[in-house]
């Protein structure tokens, strides 16, 4: 099984961290597509099955207590943890209630795009309450994780732009994204520690070895490229300890209380209304 990621702008950026993105249906209207179905969610979106073993036995322990929306940030936390070999351990706070609205047409508008400009990413992260330092900050998760050909071949490789992208690069994601029969290939975001939350992504990001217009798009501002050479140079340390900080404010981004909430019986559809 894969455990969620901590690219945790795709589970929680939307309604916020309320588990809306585990939803397979939310309303009678067959018309409303949830957010996991949406652009880009699908079918890049993985570890569901996870989220429903664990609310499966925390549900048979203690019925009606633990919301799906706080296993999802249980989760981020572990896997930050396992994924850095230790090296990111923080206390994320509970008590989140679960959303009960989730729109695939909400992700596009919404979630961060690969092809964000610096200036577009800032502001995407200030509506959530987030800033700069912070983003520059959790896009260190892309330290793992695999992407689709599709995500960064039209902006970033060759012949049909003229991106700063390291050349051999460049050529070395060309041929792992070739493909006869027009499957849309996947490649690991971190070619160097593909498997490991670490520092490495900023390295990368200085050599030019990096998937994604929006990664790129770190050295493009005076404040940001130092903040990425500092957290490239130094220990891991600096690093792990603002990306453990940064987690823990993500994971206040618009939390539902009893009030406009609920702590689902299951994590796939809302409680039945009466």
């Amino acid at each position: 099984m894969t455990l969620p990621s901590p690219c945790v702008c795709t589970w929680w950026f939307l309604q916020g961290c309320d588990g809306s993105v585990l939803l397979d249906t939310f309303s009678n209207d067959t018309s409303l597509t949830p957010e996991k179905f949406g652009v880009p969610n699908f079918p890049s979106l993985r570890g569901f099955e996870v989220i429903d073993a664990a609310k499966a036995e925390i549900e048979a322990a203690c019925p009606g207590t633990v919301s799906c929306a706080d296993i999802v940030a249980f989760a981020a936390r572990d896997a930050s943890y396992f994924l850095s070999g230790g090296g990111i351990s923080f206390a994320m706070p509970a008590g989140r209630y679960d959303g009960t609205v989730s729109l695939a047409s909400e992700t596009l508008p919404n979630l961060p795009p690969p092809f964000a400009g610096f200036d577009q990413l800032v502001k995407m992260f200030d509506d959530k309450g987030l800033d700069a330092f912070d983003m520059i900050t959790l896009s260190g998760a892309h330290s793992i994780g695999r992407s689709h050909c599709s995500s960064f071949t039209r902006d970033r490789l060759p012949p049909s732009n003229t991106s700063d992208i390291d050349p051999a690069f460049a050529a070395t994601l060309q041929a792992s994204c070739a493909s006869a029969n027009g499957t849309d290939n996947t490649v690991m975001q971190d070619f160097a520690t593909p498997d490991v939350l670490d520092n490495q992504y900023y390295k990368n990001v200085l050599a030019h070895k990096v998937l994604f217009t929006s990664d790129a798009a770190l050295t493009t501002n005076f404040t940001s490229n130092n903040l990425v050479r500092a957290y490239a140079d130094f220990v891991p340390y600096l690093w792990q300890q603002k990306f453990a900080k940064a987690m823990v404010k993500m994971g206040g981004v618009e939390i539902k209380t009893a009030a406009n909430g609920e702590i689902r019986k299951t994590c796939r559809k809302v409680n039945s209304r009466p």
